[in-house]
């Protein structure tokens, strides 16, 4: 999952601005890691088995400009996305994290990026 979101955050900055990937002595930063992954159920049928079952995702984000100190930031940010309760994990959970991924890609590209 980690190499998915990685690479999904890559695409955003590289797609939706003119910047250039580096490897090292960027003007900007992205570090992080994954700090939650979580499969509950969300709703209750009668005889207590659940209807849905809600994955959820948190991840911790620390972004650095070098040019400008102030737009700098460390957060959370957390998405869930829910699922029949049917359906087996491991036959939805890759078009689960595929959204999750795109949800929290637009969160943390529009906390950085808000301003250009």
């Amino acid at each position: 999952m980690s190499q998915k979101f990685t690479e999904r955050l890559r695409d955003a900055v590289s797609s939706q601005t003119s910047l250039a990937l580096m490897k090292s002595g960027a003007d900007l930063q992205f570090e992080g890691q994954i700090t939650d992954y979580n499969v509950a159920p969300v709703a209750i049928q009668s005889s207590d088995a659940a209807a849905l079952n809600r994955m959820t995702v948190t991840v911790n984000v620390k972004y650095t400009n070098r040019f400008d100190a102030s737009k700098n930031f460390e957060q959370s940010f957390t998405r869930f996305t829910d699922y029949s309760a049917k359906d087996n994990l491991s036959s939805v959970e890759d078009g689960l994290l595929d959204e999750i991924n795109r949800q929290l890609t637009e969160d943390i590209f529009n906390k950085a990026f808000n301003n250009w």
